[in-house]
């Protein structure tokens, strides 16, 4: 099984926002973060808080202003532009959370929900979605079985290193049922599908296979008397939006979203 190819998540729609000089903007990919300089068709200038000027081609989402991702454009902002975004960049419905599906969704372990509550939590509880851990995912055929999918009754799971070869591809490759849809990352670890920068580092460290993937992580990075759960408590406070996570991740989470949902809207 080939790894999956989720690098380009469904495009989302952005409101446009009004800025003029001064006002304050982010851009996400450079996290660059400053005020206004000039804007001019497709191009913005940021100046940063350092007086560098930054030069960027206008991408829906690809800007923050006033907490909402957003695509700037020139003039003022009306309060109809600036909807409140979720953490996952959908546009914040103001209704309550819906009675749950009786599809679900499966993740592996404790922090991968408790990654899809921060930056999905709002959307899940919107289309009423039940997120629950499967606490390993060997087990996954009789899982399978036990929850007894049917049209109504969709499942989706999402297995990390999902990738040719490793063990998660072969028991994805046992599920059969149209009702059913395993997808994942290429990740070993559901840590590695956070940027790195905002663990403070450049890159998260290559451990050997037979080594514990988390400890191993830590002990790389200067902080092996760290208890894993600490620092991974440290690590999901300072995401703050799906940008800050990479693209397999948010594509995989999506897909599920949209799967176990379509048939009954």
């Amino acid at each position: 099984m080939d790894p999956i190819d989720l690098e380009q998540p469904k495009r989302k729609r952005f409101p446009v926002v009004g800025v003029v000089h001064g006002d304050a903007i982010t851009h996400v990919p450079s996290r660059t973060t400053g005020t206004v300089e000039k804007l001019a068709n497709t191009m913005i200038q940021v100046r940063d808080d350092g007086g560098r000027v930054h030069t960027f081609t206008i991408a829906p989402g690809e800007f923050v202003v006033g907490g909402v991702a957003c695509e700037p454009v020139m003039g003022s902002a009306s309060p109809a532009s600036t909807r409140t975004i979720s953490a996952s960049g959908s546009v914040t419905v103001a209704q309550q959370a819906r009675v749950a599906r009786a599809s679900r969704i499966l993740v592996e372990g404790v922090h991968d929900a408790e990654l899809l509550e921060k930056i999905w939590g709002d959307d899940l509880r919107h289309e009423g979605i039940v997120v629950e851990r499967l606490d390993g995912m060997d087990d996954l055929a009789a899982v399978v079985r036990d929850f007894r999918p049917g049209p109504t009754r969709r499942l989706g799971v999402l297995l990390d290193h999902l990738v040719d070869g490793s063990k998660e591809s072969r028991v994805a490759a046992t599920i059969q049922d149209p009702n059913v849809l395993v997808t994942g990352t290429p990740y070993v670890d559901v840590w590695e599908a956070v940027r790195p920068t905002v663990a403070g580092i450049d890159a998260w460290p290559d451990v050997p296979m037979g080594e514990s993937w988390k400890e191993g992580v830590l002990a790389r990075i200067g902080r092996r008397d760290e208890h894993p759960g600490a620092f991974w408590k440290e690590l999901l406070s300072r995401v703050n939006n799906y940008a800050d996570l990479f693209p397999p991740l948010v594509g995989a989470v999506e897909q599920l979203i949209d799967f176990v949902t379509e048939l009954e809207d």
